[in-house]
């Protein structure tokens, strides 16, 4: 009987912890994936003026968007860079952009 009384009372103390903010590890929002097409491989990717890799990586793996507004931005030397704002909601379904990058004149 003793151990019982003890068990409840641990998760009397968990369920405790979980009710205050420090004790309870809230789980991480849900992504969106992110896909992007149509610039060259070696241009480069930033999000949130965060650099994120080349566009050929990015192609290929996506990138994982938590909830919020964000800004895409493609770059390449000798292109205008292409910016794009997205607002990701969660539960949006996968997200696609078309990245076409227009060379500067001479």
């Amino acid at each position: 009987m003793p151990r019982k009384l003890c068990r409840i009372g641990m998760v009397a103390v968990l369920i405790q912890m979980c009710w205050t903010p420090i004790g309870c590890v809230q789980p991480p929002p849900k992504t969106v994936s992110l896909r992007i097409q149509g610039a060259a491989s070696d241009a480069t990717v930033y999000i949130d003026d965060e650099y994120i890799g080349y566009f050929a990586y990015v192609q290929s793996r996506g990138v994982a968007l938590p909830p919020g507004k964000h800004r895409i931005t493609v770059e390449k030397a000798g292109y205008f860079p292409w910016d794009m704002l997205v607002e990701v909601k969660e539960g949006d379904p996968l997200i696609r952009l078309n990245a076409e990058l227009k060379r500067i004149p001479d």
